[in-house]
């Protein structure tokens, strides 16, 4: 896998790479904001790590920016910054995934196999596989974490995967946020309300916005039928 890690810390970027390259990625290195939002436009990534606090352009700039122009490539956030408010920016600015420092390798390692994908892009058409589950006009493909939605091939993170399958396991059965949030807290996820309404938000963009039905103040009902 060719992954792109956007780093300002030399230091901390070179022991980044070790490890990653050391786990079977092959890894480039851009140190600075302007480097690393070119090499995302012009070279070819499974997955990029990008930081937030980096020297000439800052990483939710370097986001936007590629969010604007098409660039579909999964961005994992890696920051000192772990707080409510980035981790809802990133994901409102196109963010798949959120990892605070101080953090474990075997935990970045986790996410960025999650993040791989087989098949990537919305418009692709579905291809089935025996690993999978369908249901409510849905198929929730196990093997390379997507849901299939009127024909059409939807990439999911680990999160929204996971609330996917969670949703699926109890329709029409409300899911209080305290559950929710729970169940993220259990992926090493900082349990937050506002990071669960992002990822919920962009799940119903996925699978239809009359899925996901919220009840004020207590949770989330997944509807089985219109």
């Amino acid at each position: 896998m060719k992954l792109l890690l956007v780093e300002d810390d030399q230091h901390l970027g070179d022991l980044i790479k070790q490890d990653l390259v050391e786990s079977g990625f092959t890894v480039d290195l851009a140190t600075d904001g302007k480097s690393g939002e070119f090499m995302g436009f012009t070279e070819d990534y499974d997955i990029i790590v990008l930081d937030l606090g980096l020297s000439k352009l800052l990483g939710l700039d370097i986001l936007k920016m590629w969010r604007l122009n098409g660039l579909n490539t999964p961005v994992l956030i890696l920051t000192n910054q772990d707080n409510w408010y980035h981790r809802v920016d990133s994901f409102k600015a196109g963010a798949d995934d959120y990892l605070g420092k101080p953090f474990r390798t075997e935990a970045l390692l986790s996410r960025l196999n999650g993040m791989n994908k087989s098949d990537k892009g919305d418009s692709q058409i579905a291809q089935y596989s025996t690993a999978g589950v369908e249901s409510f006009g849905l198929y929730l493909n196990e093997d390379n974490k997507t849901v299939t939605n009127d024909h059409v091939v939807h990439d999911l993170t680990p999160i929204e995967y996971m609330l996917l399958k969670l949703f699926l396991s109890n329709p029409n059965v409300l899911l209080t946020k305290s559950r929710l949030i729970e169940s993220l807290y259990e992926m090493d996820t900082d349990p937050d309300s506002n990071v669960l309404e992002v990822y919920i938000s962009r799940l119903r963009q996925k699978i239809g916005k009359h899925r996901i039905v919220t009840r004020r103040s207590q949770g989330y009902i997944f509807k089985d039928s219109i």
